[in-house]
């Protein structure tokens, strides 16, 4: 009876009007003498700008110093100046009508910042003075320090975090994308030194690249940034170049002990390929049949059909220089091996049998649908401009992405997935309690056996 309801309520549903074309705003591309790159977007529905000042090196490129140090950095770089206290950044900040973080990823550090346009000069000014000036006070060096460790204490009783942390050392080995968060010790060992290395190394303008998207005009707010940023001086850090990583082979289980728990954490994954490679279009549409979209075959299977889990996803990492894709499922303890089972059903079914047609056109609305809507404000302009940049993409990706979509067919969906939904080579993480899962776990390949704390346990 439900199905027929469904059928007959679909039936009324009333078509899709056309595709609305994308008005792309006035963007504007530049470099300063000191090597800075620049690129700005003019939107002005409302009186306001954004901005990131982003730094192309993260934690991989400080991991023969210490796991997640430019993190570290990022956290202290806002808490003082050589001018100002951190109390008096934040009445700057509040004068002003403006928010301000700094954050790092594996790959960048970025200090990012909203205001209100009246105010583009003095807010840029601060931004300009936090990459430059930074005093990292040592009290403010000291509570960050120990907020962390009470953080990273936290991580190691998280399913989700410990799953994570164990597949990205499985496949990346020795590279520092292995490296994932520090331990306890790690951060223990920390001093201000560190950080100050790593900002100076960094924190300069021709390893920068500064996005501004807002109410402005394009050629005023280029001379405020020649005039704020132009004295600025500093070269590109030399990078060291981390060998390849692992290429594992057939299907491994890694099972991670966590007593107690009363449900298991499923991450399951492979290589996969960064934004610039020529597939990434390919991958992000097959992924979303995949599990990447709520309304995806992963989903109606595992969640709608059969209540194993209440949350589950596949995702395609792109990082600089490899990429990864995963699987992951929160499911209880009782279901593992019927997960796992469901999970390469469809994996493999997207591998070997073409996608009908109206799945294939539900999944590229929906995707043409994401990228319309995220691109529809100041902020999601923003995100989509620093991928181009940061990646080094073409001109015209954003202009063209919704075509390449459209452009798809079964068959390339089919390769693709054959490509990089790499299932005969999964790695396999379970995290939760061994006496309850190591025999289901143990169905999907040898097994090796970890602690919470990374440490190896005997069979």
């Amino acid at each position: 009876m439900a199905t027929r309801a469904a059928e007959a309520t679909a039936v009324g549903v009333p078509p899709l009007s056309a595709e609305r074309n994308v008005t792309w705003p006035k963007r504007t591309k530049s470099r300063l003498a000191n090597g800075l790159e620049i690129v700005l977007a003019e939107s002005h529905a409302i009186p306001t700008f954004l901005g990131e000042l982003f730094f192309r090196s993260g934690n991989a490129a400080a991991a023969h110093r210490a796991p997640a140090l430019a993190d570290m950095t990022a956290t202290v770089v806002r808490t003082g100046t050589a001018r100002r206290s951190s109390r008096q950044i934040e009445e700057a900040l509040r004068g002003l009508g403006a928010d301000l973080g700094s954050s790092a990823g594996a790959d960048t550090s970025a200090i990012s910042f909203a205001g209100l346009s009246e105010f583009a000069e003095p807010l840029l000014q601060l931004v300009n003075e936090l990459a430059r000036e930074a005093s990292f006070p040592e009290p403010e060096f000291e509570r960050e320090r120990r907020q962390k460790l009470e953080e990273v204490k936290l991580q190691r009783t998280e399913p989700g975090f410990l799953a994570g942390e164990r597949l990205r050392k499985v496949l990346f080995g020795t590279h520092p994308y292995a490296q994932v968060a520090p331990s306890a010790e790690q951060v223990a060992a920390y001093k201000r030194h560190d950080l100050q290395s790593v900002y100076r190394d960094f924190y300069t303008p021709e390893n920068g690249l500064l996005l501004l998207v807002g109410d402005f005009d394009s050629a005023q707010m280029l001379a405020k940034v020649e005039s704020v940023f132009g004295a600025w001086s500093g070269k590109k850090p030399s990078a060291p170049q981390p060998g390849a990583p692992p290429n594992p082979r057939g299907r491994r289980v890694y099972l991670v002990h966590l007593p107690g728990s009363v449900q298991t954490q499923i991450l399951v994954g492979s290589h996969a390929i960064t934004r610039k490679h020529p597939d990434w279009v390919r991958l992000g549409l097959t992924n979303s049949l995949y599990g990447g979209a709520f309304n995806s075959r992963l989903v109606m299977n595992i969640r709608e059909d059969k209540g194993y889990t209440y949350s589950q996803r596949s995702s395609a990492h792109p990082l600089r220089q490899h990429g990864y894709f995963s699987v992951s499922a929160a499911v209880r303890n009782d279901v593992v091996a019927a997960s796992l089972t469901e999970i390469f059903y469809e994996m493999d079914r997207l591998r070997s049998i073409p996608v009908p047609e109206a799945e294939l056109a539900d999944a590229q609305n929906y995707l043409t649908g994401v990228f319309s809507m995220g691109i529809a404000t100041q902020d999601g302009l923003l995100s989509q401009l620093s991928t181009v940049a940061l990646n080094e993409l073409s001109d015209d990706y954003l202009e063209t992405y919704r075509g390449k979509v459209r452009a798809l067919t079964p068959d390339d969906l089919m390769q693709t997935a054959r490509k990089y939904l790499d299932s005969p080579n999964m790695q396999i993480v379970v995290v939760g309690d061994r006496a309850q899962i190591e025999s289901q776990a143990a169905l999907f390949g040898d097994l090796e056996l970890f602690g919470a704390q990374g440490n190896r346990l005997a069979s």
